[in-house]
């Protein structure tokens, strides 16, 4: 039986898992994509295989595990194979996997470019959102014989004793009485410029003359009679219109922008920002407004600072010492909120920017933009080269009015023109 049979063609060399006369086991086939791991020394010895039993797939030789019969492929013995780890017995795993490090300077790229997005989009959804809530009211183009535009932007700043919004409980508790209608509890000249801004206060007694004007309902115009009325008359006469149609007429100066609070957005904005920090050097106290003050530094809630602009009687200046302390105010106020813990805060910021837009009345082409740089001029009045000081006044009038110096307002008025340094003294 260990004859070659007859009609074969090859050799003893090329039986492939046929069986054998042989008493010795066949060789392996060969396999020309699976690479067999060598023999462990340790190994037992192999067992022939049993009559039909071969190493084509057919039977399993007992004690031999050739490998054929799983599908698996083997890396390197104990020694390590081609790849690493061996994977016989007393070895590591067919295949070492390294994870690789992690690029950091990816992931910082990645990182920075989320936020940038992310603080684009905050920015421009508030940006909108605070835009949404101006009440442009206020349309300029109906105000007639305007004076030529200076360098500069000029603002009319107005605080009214409007009570809208305001519920019987708020009113009791601010002390602003139940007028109806508004008038205007303050005024003031905002210019910004390249020397410094300057805050100029206009007396709500300013004795002035009504010119002729456009009505700003109706549309039809009012000749100028040579009227001399206190300057807050105006806007109670006929709004925001006439009062800068006023103001341009006695000063000679272009009004950009046009700026209004009430009573109860100034109260709201001053408890957004947990209060104002003032030196109030002299104690004083009056009924009307509710003031009652004492002496030294002390933080203002909302109820305490809307009583502390608007006090008047308790003054013997009445309305110029009124005035002079407003201007304080809203330095203080503007150079409290304009800081990284109000601006970098949206549990102060949103509140603060609520509270102050709710109220806010401005004419037809302010931005926030523009109001935003109104709001920064505002908190340097009192630092830098700002200056803050009353219109120049030479007296009262007989009906007890306060007449301004014309001569000195002109120049006044030239030197914001041409944006120059204010060098003129105010009352």
């Amino acid at each position: 039986m260990s004859d070659w049979p007859e009609g074969r063609n090859g050799g003893p060399d090329e039986r492939y898992g046929r069986g054998s006369g042989s008493p010795q086991p066949e060789g392996a086939r060969a396999m020309p994509h699976v690479r067999r791991r060598p023999t462990p020394p340790q190994s037992p010895p192999r067992i022939p295989p049993q009559q039909g039993q071969g190493y084509d797939g057919y039977g399993e030789t007992p004690g031999y595990d050739s490998g054929y019969n799983t599908g698996q492929v083997y890396g390197g013995g104990q020694g390590g194979g081609q790849h690493g780890g061996g994977g016989g017995r007393g070895g590591d795993s067919g295949y070492v996997q390294t994870r690789p490090a992690p690029n950091w300077g990816r992931r910082i790229k990645v990182g920075a470019l989320t936020l940038v997005v992310v603080v684009l989009a905050v920015s421009v959804g508030t940006y909108f959102w605070a835009d949404g809530k101006l009440k442009r009211e206020v349309d300029l183009s109906k105000v007639i014989d305007r004076p030529s535009e200076g360098d500069g932007t000029n603002y009319l700043v107005v605080g009214s004793d409007s009570r809208e919004g305001m519920t019987a409980e708020d009113k009791k508790k601010l002390h602003t009485g139940s007028a109806e209608g508004k008038r205007t509890d303050s005024m003031m000249i905002l210019h910004d410029g390249s020397n410094g801004p300057t805050l100029i206060s206009l007396p709500r007694d300013s004795n002035v003359e009504i010119p002729s004007f456009k009505g700003s309902e109706s549309g039809k115009t009012f000749a100028g009679t040579g009227r001399q009325v206190k300057l807050n008359a105006a806007y109670a006469e006929d709004g925001p219109e006439l009062l800068v149609r006023t103001v341009e007429f006695n000063t000679g100066l272009h009004i950009d922008h046009y700026v209004e609070i009430g009573f109860g957005g100034f109260a709201n904005i001053v408890d957004a920002i947990g209060g104002v920090e003032m030196d109030i050097p002299k104690a004083f106290k009056d009924k009307k407004s509710g003031a009652d003050f004492q002496a030294g530094k002390q933080t203002l809630n909302g109820e305490q600072s809307l009583a502390f602009v608007r006090t008047r009687y308790a003054f013997a200046g009445s309305d110029l010492d009124r005035t002079k302390n407003q201007q304080k105010f809203l330095a203080a106020l503007a150079s409290q909120t304009a800081t990284p813990s109000t601006i970098l805060n949206p549990f102060r910021l949103y509140p603060t920017m609520g509270a102050g837009l709710d109220t806010l009345v401005v004419d037809k082409d302010m931005s926030l933009w523009s109001l935003g740089n109104m709001f920064f001029a505002m908190k340097g009045v009192t630092g830098g080269e700002g200056t803050s000081m009353n219109i120049p006044l030479s007296g009262q009038s007989v009906n007890g009015n306060l007449v301004w110096d014309k001569d000195k307002v002109k120049q006044l008025v030239e030197q914001l023109k041409n944006d120059e340094k204010v060098t003129v003294k105010g009352s």
